[in-house]
Formats: structure tokens, C-alpha cells, sequence
């Protein structure tokens, strides 16, 4: 798969049913960090923000969601219903996408990755 330019043209390569679904995660992660960069990062849609925030990408049967293993060890009771790994999600492409897991996930990305940033400023 070649990389794709910018994450519209991520998202328009799938079937409109995965597409909304992307959507609503790219929508969901924008609201929570709109101070994020966009980028496309290993071939999929990334966040930068004092660093990589998370990756989120779509599958055959799912949607991964990469919010760094930090994150995923911090939600780990909410995440019962999904298959997870160290720093992996996979929300089914045939159920509602947790939006409200999410934010909790993103916000938590953006606060950990703020204090990393102050204390990095410290050190100098």
C-alpha cells in the first residue's frame, strides 16, 4: 500500500462504512487535541503533540487504535471488551466505536504528553 498523502485520502481508500467510522475517530481525537498535528506516520493517520499522541488505522475486521502502551495500561479495566495488546486496540468495524473511551484516552495521551514536554524543559 502506498502512502497516502494526507488523512482524507486514508480514510477515502476504505468502504464508506469503515470510512464513517474514521471519521468519527479522527473527529473524536480533533475535538479532544485540536492543538495536535495531523500527519500521516508508518503509512497511517498519526497526532503529534510534543511527540506522537497515537496512530489509528483500518483493517479488514477492525479498527486499530495505537495510543501508546502507557495509555492502554491505563484504561486496561475499560478495555475488557476489545482485543488489546501493550500499546493496541482493536474496536470492531460491527459495533459502535467507544467515543467516549476515546476522549478519555486522548485527553490522557495529551496531559502525559505535556508533562513529559515541561519536564524535558527543565532538564535544559
Amino acid at each position: 500500500m502506498i502512502k497516502p498523502p494526507n488523512v482524507d485520502a486514508y480514510i477515502s481508500r476504505f468502504p464508506e462504512s469503515t470510512q464513517a467510522l474514521l471519521q468519527q475517530m479522527r473527529d473524536t481525537i480533533r475535538k479532544v487535541a485540536p492543538e495536535a498535528e495531523e500527519v500521516i506516520s508508518y503509512a497511517m493517520p498519526a497526532y503529534k503533540l510534543h511527540g506522537i499522541l497515537l496512530y489509528f488505522a483500518a483493517y479488514s475486521a477492525h479498527i486499530g487504535f495505537y495510543p501508546t502502551g502507557s495509555a492502554v495500561a491505563a484504561f486496561q479495566q475499560d478495555l475488557t471488551p476489545y482485543k488489546w495488546a501493550k500499546g493496541s486496540i482493536q474496536f470492531p468495524l460491527d459495533k459502535p466505536l467507544p467515543l467516549a473511551l476515546i476522549r478519555k484516552m486522548v485527553k490522557f495521551r495529551v496531559a502525559e504528553n505535556k508533562e513529559k514536554a515541561k519536564l524535558k524543559k527543565k532538564a535544559t
